[in-house]
């Protein structure tokens, strides 16, 4: 399966296994080619022939894609199939129950916190209590349009809240249940919310957090903003256990508010199991999540019902190669965007079985992941590259423990893979047998844009190789002329896909400024990119996060890359310091391996590491030892703190999504006030 030669990872290639071209979707790179010519020269025809496997209520009246990326010849718009009717959940729901029979077939696997808290859900199960959920709304005044926070953990009533908005037409707003009541009121306010639905209280390992006291605390700080639009609030009673005599008995004190607060085990008790959809638009709101901007803000991104049915669902199809027999699992959390397209939508378009997971990777010991795939027989796997480097750091040891032969596809999400981590997973988890597929895309973009194939595209470690079918990548520089051949600079789209973003909630000029007023007539993605020789695509990072020294400009991932080679490194960050003569210089923050111990002479051996393998100008001027590093709850590396600890600026503001915030004092402490 590897081409041998060089270590370099643009020159390694791993074909893809014999054994999963027999009977994939997509089986050779031919096939592949075809297609991709096909979805950019006739996207009508293309995604027309996607559309007849779902159903429609009425058909699209007119042009089947319009759109506009030129802010120059007016407002920027997509508009997928406009005038066409359906509904998201009947799609994925109701046809898989009454025409595809697949009633009694698992939807997902739910695997608590803890060892004994699991549960399967079937489709036929999924569906009564999505439509019990919907009449619950209903019955509050939720109505079409209408939009509605969500603030669970990974639990089923979660997937039956998101689902019950789409049946009825109204809008879902999910905040991840790591995120503070600043950050959940800013979105409640944000988007007008009329229902906010929680839980009492959710175990994050050994960690417990009241979820409703977090909720009151954001119902208060909405009211002293002077926003009181929400008028109910469901509280699920997740750690509260019902004893035989009928009384409650919660592991947590639960805060309670009589004038809006209901119990969900007790609106749904009489709540029918009949629900009819509401059909709606191809082009009316689907949902809105929130991601980071620039300036501080969240940005409120708007996702549409047509477009992002056909695409979550094909992406989903080719990219995992899915098959009716797979068990696919995904780690991510649905209070992002890769759990609403890649753990709800995606998957259940596609009448698949999936492991819905609460818990974290080491809780109650590190080989939980390994634990569950063993459990289940899980073929597909989906995790991110942080998830990959921390269990990197206890070696092959616990995945020993456990089989893994029902594996046959790898996947990660959410950041750039560093090759050592995509060959440790490629060797250690996959066994040499399964192609590790590394997905590039955003909140913005609803699915993978550029992503393997997994029996057609050829893997180089590190790549997120080739477009997505309908997807045009182009590199640009920074005065926007177009890159042809190996190049390097700004990663940018010529058309829409169907299901890009459509807008920012409320605010469609910052979504106008933020991506299409730097490029006219391209998304502008905010990422870097390199293009190799073979035409394959390599994301080096946002960026904000690229660095100008002495007038070269250097890829904090590329040097984070270089670091991870090292063999006592077990995680890196990288991010600029001024530097009074180049303008900016490398400061690097090292996590080692355990058992491995930090010096001068280890510094000094990773500089060497550095300038071999990018060369002398990306050579560090500081490395730290970083016991830890900081993280939000979902994984992400804060890099924003990490450039400011490099600056001694203690001036952090809000730390309150960060998993751990004592790390920071401990770096702060370490931190190099020369080069070391």
């Amino acid at each position: 399966m590897v081409v041998p030669g060089s270590q370099n990872p643009e020159e390694q290639m791993f074909n893809p296994p014999s054994e999963l071209q027999k009977d994939a979707h997509i089986p050779d790179f031919k096939t592949y080619l075809q297609l991709y010519k096909k979805s950019i020269d006739d996207p009508e025809a293309f995604w027309k022939e996607v559309a007849q496997d779902f159903f429609w209520k009425s058909p699209p009246k007119g042009q089947f894609l319009q759109y506009n990326f030129d802010v120059k010849k007016g407002n920027i718009y997509v508009k997928f199939m406009e005038g066409a009717k359906t509904n998201m959940c009947y799609n994925i729901l109701d046809r898989n129950v009454k025409e595809k029979n697949c009633g009694e077939k698992v939807a997902y696997y739910w695997e608590g916190n803890s060892c004994d808290q699991y549960r399967a859900i079937t489709y036929s199960q999924l569906l009564k209590e999505v439509c019990k959920c919907a009449n619950v709304l209903k019955y509050m005044g939720v109505k079409k349009g209408d939009r509605v926070a969500i603030y669970l953990p990974m639990i089923p009533e979660l997937v039956y809240v998101m689902l019950a908005c789409v049946r009825i037409g109204a809008v879902h707003s999910i905040v991840f249940a790591g995120f503070s009541s600043d950050s959940l009121c800013e979105r409640i306010v944000d988007s007008e919310c009329s229902v906010l639905v929680t839980a009492d209280g959710v175990y994050r390992g050994e960690k417990l957090i009241n979820l409703k006291q977090i909720a009151d605390e954001a119902l208060e700080k909405c009211k002293e903003k002077g926003n009181v639009t929400v008028k109910n609030c469901i509280v699920v009673r997740h750690l509260g256990q019902m004893t035989k005599n009928g009384v409650v008995s919660l592991k947590l004190q639960t805060p309670w508010r009589a004038d809006c607060d209901v119990w969900w085990d007790e609106v749904m008790k009489g709540s029918s199991e009949e629900c009819e959809p509401e059909w709606v638009d191809a082009e009316d709101p689907l949902f809105i999540l929130y991601t980071s901007g620039s300036t501080g803000k969240p940005k409120g991104v708007l996702h549409t019902v047509a477009g992002y049915l056909l695409y979550t669902a094909l992406t989903f199809k080719y990219v995992f190669d899915h098959h009716p027999e797979d068990v696919y699992w995904c780690t991510a959390d649905i209070g992002w965007i890769t759990g609403h397209s890649y753990i709800t939508y995606g998957p259940l378009a596609n009448g698949a079985t999936s492991v819905l997971f609460e818990g974290i990777p080491v809780h109650p010991h590190v080989g939980r992941f390994w634990e569950i795939i063993e459990k289940y027989s899980v073929t597909k796997f989906y995790t991110a590259p942080t998830a990959i480097r921390l269990l990197m750091k206890y070696g092959p040891e616990p995945l020993k423990q456990f089989n893994l032969d029902s594996l046959k596809i790898l996947g990660t999400v959410g950041e750039p893979i560093n090759p050592e981590a995509w060959l440790w997973y490629y060797n250690i988890v996959g066994q040499k047998r399964c192609p590790v597929l590394d997905t590039f895309w955003q909140t913005e973009t609803g699915g993978h844009v550029l992503t393997p194939l997994p029996a057609a595209t050829p893997l180089k470690p590190g790549s997120a190789t080739l477009p997505f079918f309908g997807v045009l990548p182009v590199i640009l520089n920074e005065h926007g002329e177009e890159l042809e051949g190996e190049a390097e600079g700004y990663l940018v789209f010529r058309q829409p896909w169907p299901a890009i973003m459509r807008s920012v909630y409320g605010n469609h000029e910052r979504f106008e400024n933020i991506y299409f007023k730097k490029f006219p007539g391209f998304y502008v993605t905010g990422d870097g990119c390199k293009r190799d020789k073979d035409g394959y695509y390599w994301i080096t990072g946002r960026i904000d996060d690229m660095l100008n020294v002495s007038g070269h400009l250097l890829s904090t991932a590329e040097v984070e890359a270089a670091l991870t080679e090292y063999p006592a490194v077990a995680e890196a960050a990288v991010v600029s310091r001024p530097h009074s003569v180049k303008g900016e210089c490398l400061y690097c923050f090292v996590t080692l391996k355990d058992g491995k111990e930090f010096g001068h002479q280890l510094a000094e051996e990773l500089k060497r590491q550095v300038r071999v393998k990018i060369g002398p100008i990306a050579t560090p001027d500081f490395i730290q030892n970083a016991p830890a590093l900081p993280k939000t709850r979902s994984g992400k590396i804060m890099r924003r703190i990490l450039r400011q600890i490099a600056r001694n600026e203690k001036d952090l503001g809000d730390l309150s999504t960060l998993a751990d915030p004592k790390v920071v004092e401990v770096l702060f402490n370490q931190r190099c006030e020369a080069a070391a």
